[in-house]
């Protein structure tokens, strides 16, 4: 499949546009109680990273004096990329299901300078390597009511690449 083919085929996907849209409402929905004018564009697009295409979408907000990077990765963890929605009921579910502490996976990591700036990310698509050599690799897909599980698992091993290329 070309590259191009594959970022149609997913703007084209009802089902990673539903998905998309889950993130999108409980970011938005997070963000409510601290922001105010808070904006998402109406559409995604499409974002290329180095061995696949995510859908994603531009959300701006304007915060409170005082309110720091942290604050808002607290109201923001965990999202429904990782944990589901409604979030509470989700994680619930997830860990019932999964049975393992995720560690460090799914969670923010980033910096925060003294006045209050910082960046924050998602640990996804992440390994773990003990004092022993064991390797512990991370990686999810998100599963709507239209997922069909053999692509999930296709999607997931897409990105255990990164990871598994570089302990070849």
């Amino acid at each position: 499949v070309s590259d191009r083919a594959a970022a149609e085929a997913l703007a084209a996907s009802a089902k990673d546009v539903e998905e998309h849209g889950f993130a999108i409402q409980s970011l938005l929905a997070a963000l409510a109680p601290i922001a105010s004018d808070l904006r998402a564009d109406p559409e995604p697009f499409r974002l290329q990273l180095p061995n696949l295409w995510h859908l994603a979408t531009d959300v701006q907000a304007t915060l409170p004096v005082g309110t720091t990077s942290l604050d808002v990765a607290d109201a923001l963890h965990p999202t429904a990329a990782v944990a589901g929605t409604p979030t509470d009921v989700a994680v619930r579910l997830v860990s019932e299901l999964e049975g393992v502490d995720r560690g460090r996976y799914a969670g923010p990591v980033g910096w925060l300078g003294a006045n209050g700036d910082g960046e924050w990310m998602l640990a996804l698509r992440s390994a773990r390597i003990t004092d022993d050599g064991t390797v512990r690799a991370w990686a999810g897909a998100g599963i709507v009511a239209g997922s069909d599980p053999a692509r999930e698992v296709a999607e997931t091993a897409l990105k255990f690449r990164p990871v598994t290329d570089a302990l070849a």
